[in-house]
């Protein structure tokens, strides 16, 4: 490597623009932006030659960018591969190989004490980062200790417990912990729905690039579509205030932004649940209005579980887990659950099937035959 690339410092990307001087001609004759006479695109080659190559964590980043993997995994990844290197007091990856690798991964496991997930995910970024970034073949681990999977079942709220949650939760947070429940959404999916996604006719609910960057659709149920619609109400008045203030522009997928232009301030595009203030985007300058934030949606739940004397380890996902459960409890097939839930394989959701084995595998216990004696 001619050039040993560097780590990068922050969050900043440096320009790939190059500008040439407006007095150089085209024409081949040296103009004064061109030294020495030469020709203007020999110049821009010159002074591309002269930049610094790109930090090796901008260089993944870009990699993962350009394979369309979610923000939070170029989070992940990055770093994972941070912490790699630090790990190796700051060596770079394409002098390490094997031994190096090996060693950090058996840290996680052994001295870190870090999940089975955790460990896959740190190798995960690593191999990423030798086969598209380095452009290396991954190296064989063969001492590699890895952490062992363990097999647990979802926590699982009953219907009584269900109810009981979301009698104390109120306003934005109701209506969201509601929809978890009622169409068996992932938190994220739930904040990120767009207006446009929400078919109240059809009582269906549109799930754009979810997990594994794919689309699905789930039920809306009966329940939520009076509430849901006076929510709307509120919201679109809040996005006509927006207009009349010079804003109401919404962050848009990829590069519809382009395509479209004025499609940021269309009402099918707002979110269904805005954020109560606006932010001002740091890369682009627009002030405008996010989704509600996770924390405000995980903190209310978690205090509703403790408020309703639920010893359950519940969260927000948990309601996810209850209405696959229930559903397959009521005697819907598993392939229709799996649809519900974009599951990839029915394996995964084959998981929730431990509802069906009533009592310990449908085991009737012998002391309850004899009964209990004073």
């Amino acid at each position: 490597m001619s050039h040993p690339d560097r780590l990068a410092k922050g969050p900043g990307r440096e320009r790939r623009g190059m500008t040439v001087n407006r007095d150089s001609r085209v024409s081949g004759r040296g103009g004064p932006g061109t030294p020495g006479g030469a020709r203007p695109s020999q110049a821009v080659h010159a002074a591309a030659s002269d930049r610094p190559p790109p930090r090796l964590l901008d260089r993944l980043s870009q990699a993962l960018r350009l394979r369309h993997r979610s923000p939070r995994t170029e989070e992940a990844y990055v770093q994972w591969v941070r912490r790699f290197i630090l790990f190796h007091e700051k060596r770079h990856p394409a002098s390490m190989g094997a031994a190096e690798i090996t060693a950090f991964l058996n840290h996680l496991a052994v001295e870190a004490h870090v999940a089975a997930a955790t460990q896959n995910q740190a190798l995960n970024a690593i191999v990423f980062l030798y086969r598209h970034v380095l452009e290396q073949e991954m190296p064989s681990l063969a001492d590699l200790v890895r952490a062992r999977q363990p097999r647990r079942l979802p926590v699982v709220l009953s219907p009584d417990e269900v109810r009981a949650i979301l009698a104390i939760l109120r306003g934005m947070q109701h209506l969201v912990a509601s929809l978890l429940y009622g169409s068996g959404l992932r938190l994220f999916e739930c904040l990120e729905l767009r207006v446009k996604d929400v078919d109240f006719a059809a009582h269906e609910i549109r799930i754009r690039d979810g997990k594994g960057r794919k689309d699905r659709v789930t039920t809306l149920a009966h329940a939520c579509i009076h509430p849901l619609g006076q929510h709307l109400d509120r919201v679109k008045q809040l996005h006509e205030r927006d207009l009349r203030e010079g804003f109401g522009e919404v962050d848009l997928p990829h590069a519809l932004a382009r395509k479209y232009p004025a499609a940021g301030r269309e009402w099918g595009w707002q979110w269904v649940f805005p954020a109560r203030s606006r932010w001002r985007d740091p890369v682009t300058g627009i002030e405008r209005r996010h989704h509600l934030h996770e924390t405000a949606v995980q903190r209310a739940v978690h205090g509703a579980v403790q408020q309703a004397g639920i010893a359950k380890p519940a969260s927000c996902h948990t309601f996810r887990h209850s209405f696959a459960t229930h559903l397959l409890a009521n005697g819907h097939d598993i392939r229709t659950v799996q649809e519900l839930l974009g599951h990839r394989n029915v394996a995964t959701t084959m998981i929730y099937t431990h509802v069906l084995n009533k009592g310990g595998l449908g085991v009737r216990s012998p002391l309850d035959r004899i009964g209990i004696l004073d």
